[in-house]
């Protein structure tokens, strides 16, 4: 990671931080009323130059999710609980990723780390995207914040993902290392903010699909 990455993460990392204590405060309390489980999701994923780490979430399912359904979430998944709909709605549930970020295992922005299943799928030129350090937010994210929704869309979601939505997903990354600077990331960033709130943008833009790629639709041009 170029060192001038390195400072503008944790920058921004220690300048937001006061402002987001609160949060952290409010949504385990929000959590554990809830269900009374765990606080935290800690998950082990690929990251830089493919080394596993743990990266840490706000726990927006149901406790052993995992073995109950598939490692993507799919529409109005039943496994998440009523608190994490809303967590993962404003993006809340990566929080705790700022401390991976502090820790030096994540930037950011850059890719979404993935777990290591899907990276066995990798191809030797998708790999390329091990050599970016993973982030809480990139292009592929804004681009594809309605993934769930998408692939609630196909028969086979898994299949889909990882034939559809994860090249393209690879693909606006490695787009992405090839200008990346901290302006970007910053425009990035802010981008994603955009994202969230338009949620519940009535012109926001819509998509189609067919069994081999996923077209987004400009709601303001249709």
């Amino acid at each position: 990671m170029r060192i001038s990455k390195r400072i503008f993460d944790i920058f921004w990392v220690l300048v937001g931080m006061p402002f987001l204590i609160p949060l952290f405060i409010i949504i385990p309390i929000l959590i554990k009323l809830d269900d009374g489980g765990p606080v935290f999701f800690v998950q082990e994923r690929i990251g830089y130059k493919g080394k596993p780490f743990k990266i840490w979430k706000f726990r927006t399912m149901v406790v052993g999710a995992e073995q109950k359904g598939n490692l993507i979430t799919v529409g109005r998944d039943p496994r998440i609980t009523r608190v994490g709909y809303f967590l993962r709605k404003f993006k809340l549930d990566e929080l705790p990723q700022l401390f991976n970020v502090l820790k030096g295992e994540m930037s950011l922005v850059g890719p979404r780390p993935e777990v290591e299943k899907y990276v066995k799928l990798y191809t030797l030129e998708q790999r390329k995207v091990l050599d970016i350090m993973p982030g809480i937010t990139d292009p592929a994210s804004i681009r594809y914040s309605n993934e769930s929704e998408i692939l609630g869309q196909f028969q086979d979601p898994e299949k889909a993902y990882v034939e559809i939505i994860m090249p393209e997903k690879i693909k606006l990354n490695l787009e992405y290392a090839e200008e990346a600077s901290c302006w970007k990331d910053f425009l990035i960033i802010v981008k994603t903010f955009f994202r969230i709130l338009n949620w519940f943008d009535a012109d926001r833009e819509t998509f189609k699909f067919d069994k081999t790629k996923v077209t987004f639709i400009d709601a303001a041009k249709k």
